[in-house]
Formats: C-alpha cells, sequence, structure tokens
C-alpha cells in the first residue's frame, strides 16, 4: 500500500511540476508611488515569456512585455502623456511546493515614450498556481531612471501554454 502512495504522490508531484515550463503570457495591473504618484494614477501591462525546467523545483528563461502607465489628467491640469517601457530580463522561479512559487525577473527597461531612456528592470514575485496552466501572481516592479525610480505594486494573471515535442 505504501507503494502505490508513494507512486500516485510521485506522480501528483511530477505532473505539478512539468506544469511550469512554457510560454507564459500574462496581464497585470499596478499602482504607482514614489516618484511617480503623481503623475501616474495606474499602470497596466502584458508580459510574455519562456520558462523552461531546470529541475523539479527551479525554472529559468527570458521574459518581455509593455508597460503603460496612465497619466493623471482629470484634474483639469496639463495634459500629460503615458509613461511606457518595454522590458528585457532574464527571469527565474522557485517552487517550494505544487501552487506556490516565488522569484524575480532582472533586466533592462527600455523607454518608449518621449524623454524616457528606460533603465534597470527588476521584478520580485511571488505567485500561486490555479489548476495547471493558471498563476495569480503579486509583484513589485522598480525601474532605475537618472534621477528617479518607476516604482509599482502590481497584481496578475500569467497562463502557461505547454510546449510538447513533436513525436516521430
Amino acid at each position: 500500500m505504501k507503494k502505490y502512495l508513494f507512486l500516485v504522490a510521485g506522480l501528483f508531484l511530477c505532473t505539478g511540476m512539468s506544469a511550469q515550463e512554457g510560454i507564459k503570457l500574462g496581464l497585470h495591473g499596478s499602482f504607482p508611488f514614489n516618484d511617480f504618484s503623481d503623475a501616474v494614477v495606474l499602470a497596466a501591462g502584458v508580459d510574455v515569456g519562456y520558462m523552461h525546467a531546470l529541475g523539479e523545483v527551479v525554472d529559468a528563461g527570458i521574459m518581455t512585455g509593455f508597460i503603460n502607465g496612465f497619466p493623471d489628467n482629470f484634474d483639469g491640469g496639463p495634459n500629460l502623456p503615458s509613461v511606457q517601457f518595454l522590458p528585457l530580463a532574464a527571469s527565474f522561479r522557485i517552487w517550494p511546493s505544487n501552487s506556490f512559487s516565488f522569484g524575480g525577473d532582472v533586466g533592462q527597461a527600455f523607454g518608449i515614450n518621449d524623454g524616457n531612456d528606460g533603465g534597470l528592470y527588476y521584478k520580485p514575485t511571488i505567485g500561486y498556481l490555479f489548476g495547471t496552466n493558471t498563476e495569480v501572481n503579486f509583484s513589485y516592479t522598480g525601474i532605475k531612471l537618472d534621477g528617479a525610480t518607476w516604482s509599482t505594486v502590481n497584481v496578475g494573471v500569467l497562463h502557461t501554454i505547454q510546449v510538447r515535442p513533436r513525436r516521430l
């Protein structure tokens, strides 16, 4: 009986762990604070990437995306432009259980709007896996700019499209 329990538990762990590998597509909403809290009301973004399982508990890969900060144009003041970034980062996740992860992204965020040169991009993340392919995550995004830091707290959803090798 113990053999069967270990076999079932092992199959469950292997199935859960392989679910994190693949193409990642995500959306997130953000609340800016610190340097940009007066100029930007909300931010939203999309994430696209690929993660590869390095073992049973560690995934590594690359991520990119688009971040748009919506300006505070509601008070009758000057018409401010959106703040936009295109991040490109190395990414890693550690899965201490089948459904919980933590990790981060580190790279460069390229500024898209006028006067925005971008800067060092970092995004620590914790996530909870619902089912086999969908994760809800909470993160902080920091982008070190010249003289300021883009800082947001994010809530997002990430979906994994598993890539299976073709069999001949």
